[in-house]
């Protein structure tokens, strides 16, 4: 029952992962692209001999360890979260979610923190082709270490390779290859990675930009704009190549979150993919129970490209919100009804389990019990289910409003979604323009442009938040999807605790990222050091 349900903690506790989450990513994506740019211009400075990339090299090797410090602080803080706040999430999955944290711990204590030293302090003190292979080597445990992170999202999103223990009420990892490679973790992997590879691209163009317009440091900062374009253009291609591959993921995987993405409430063939749009500020979840043609204010459409986005095929059905909340017949959709009812029996099983296993562990309920929680059928046809189980009500009319209160924050995930893929394209042209500009010896004479590559800096970073956005507010009310929501994973504790955390936090975080922000643009004025120096 919902009403069971202490809302407020819940919602305490999800605004403070939240802020914790969304804090930690403005250091990480910049910490995962810079380190291959670090790593292409000391690998010219190796080659050529050139002392003016390693100044180069140097100086936004500066910048990446300012960012690095901090990151670490708030990745520390939203580990240890799990324990404290989602005690009930990290019991039910410990198994699965534990072992890719455990390797990324190692990775980044000491893989990472290994190599970053000898990148930092070993200049002129060990050989440069060793220099070389540190710098190297932590690029690639920066990296190491985020897929981990990425694999055990993914699994969230995606529950593979596992099973369900009904002895201690739990999932338990069966496959590991499977959770490491799942079609969402390759996905997850390369599209989150290659967006911090763009945002690296961004800032140093930027910062390199602000170099131009005050006519200080040309060669640093063209050298650098070309590394960077050429660094970015590649991997604006690459992020939208894996975008596209992860909406069709997310159709065959969460097609509630897909439908939300495009503000899509009722399917149907040859589907328009909005290209820009601005929907009504109406109660849309109340309204879904109308004619929900006229949703959109106004907006722009491309026909039949959702279609061909989510099948490849301009005539095929997509779903919508209502054909996954009543279900539809005619396309094979199970309606949300039908699923709460399948999660129910899961977990009466469930409870009829341990109670005969309290009452004689040895007889025959127990036995027949234990069998049906390793028949393939009730697995697929019952346990899939088991999470919406937690929104069934015997009363009719309560059931069919939580059956409602499945669909996840429209307009957050639309328009964060939206501002996304159109910030990726204009990444994209930014780039080419940029880069061509760079090589033809004339972006020095475009001070427009100059100034519009310094304020796309913060534009980067809005993209990047957004992509999140889309992940975890698109898949609510799901922390596991479709076996836990996250109203059940929350610790049971004092909500004043929460709150009181969350401020502190809060006001913690800010003081990081002014002390971020102060730095940094204090470390750009300064400049790299002089040949002298």
């Amino acid at each position: 029952m919902l009403e069971s349900i202490d809302f407020t903690l819940v919602n305490w506790s999800r605004a403070q992962f939240a802020l914790t989450a969304m804090f930690h990513w403005i250091f990480v994506p910049l910490t995962i692209g810079i380190t291959y740019m670090l790593a292409f211009m000391e690998t010219i400075y190796y080659r050529t001999g050139d002392p003016e990339w390693k100044r180069i090299t140097k100086f936004w090797m500066k910048l990446f360890g300012i960012n690095f410090a901090i990151g670490v602080a708030t990745g520390i803080i939203l580990e240890f979260e799990f324990g404290t706040n989602w005690s009930n999430y990290s019991w039910f999955v410990g198994d699965i979610f534990g072992a890719p944290l455990a390797i990324e711990g190692i990775m980044a204590f000491f893989m990472e923190s290994t190599f970053i030293a000898v990148m930092f302090f070993g200049w002129d003190k060990v050989g440069k082709r060793f220099h070389l292979a540190s710098t190297w080597l932590t690029a690639v445990g920066a990296s190491l270490s985020a897929v981990w992170i990425l694999v055990a999202n993914a699994w969230m999103q995606n529950p593979v390779g596992t099973l369900f223990n009904p002895d201690l009420a739990r999932n338990e990892m069966t496959n590991f290859w499977d959770v490491l490679f799942s079609e969402t973790a390759v996905n997850k992997f390369l599209h989150t990675i290659t967006s911090g590879f763009v945002l690296a691209a961004i800032f140093v163009i930027g910062v390199s930009c602000w170099f131009l317009i005050k006519k200080r440091e040309l060669l640093l900062a063209k050298r650098s704009i070309v590394i960077a374009a050429s660094f970015g253009l590649l991997s604006s291609v690459i992020l939208i190549a894996t975008g596209d591959s992860s909406a069709k993921e997310i159709v065959k995987t969460q097609p509630m979150k897909f439908a939300a993405m495009e503000a899509l409430y009722e399917g149907k063939p040859n589907a328009g993919l909005v290209a820009f749009g601005v929907l009504k500020g109406k109660d849309l979840h109340k309204n879904m129970n109308e004619d929900s043609q006229a949703e959109f204010h106004f907006k722009i459409e491309i026909p039949s490209m959702l279609s061909i986005l989510a099948y490849l095929d301009p005539n095929a059905y997509v779903a919508g919100m209502k054909d996954l909340i009543m279900g539809n017949e005619e396309q094979g959709i199970m309606s949300y009804h039908e699923k709460i009812e399948r999660g129910y029996e899961a977990q009466q099983a469930l409870l009829a389990f341990k109670a005969a296993q309290k009452e004689d562990p040895r007889g025959e309920e127990f036995l027949a019990l234990e069998a049906k929680f390793k028949d393939p059928e009730f697995i697929e046809n019952k346990m899939r289910y088991f999470g919406y189980g937690n929104f069934y009500d015997p009363d009719p009319e309560k059931l069919n409003a939580n059956a409602f209160k499945m669909v996840p924050p429209i307009s957050m995930t639309f328009y964060a979604f939206h501002i996304m893929v159109l910030l990726g394209g204009y990444f994209l042209l930014l780039f080419a323009l940029v880069l061509y500009l760079v090589l033809k010896n004339k972006l020095h004479n475009k001070i427009w442009l100059l100034w519009i590559c310094v304020w796309t800096i913060p534009l980067a970073y809005v993209a990047s938040q957004s992509g999140w956005i889309v992940a975890e507010v698109g898949r609510q009310p799901w922390v596991i999807q479709d076996l836990m929501p996250t109203m059940k994973a929350v610790t049971h504790i004092d909500t004043t605790s929460v709150m009181i955390t969350f401020f502190l936090f809060t006001f913690v975080f800010i003081g990081l990222f002014i002390a971020e922000v102060r730095i940094m643009l204090k470390q750009i004025k300064v400049g790299p050091k002089k040949r002298e120096e």
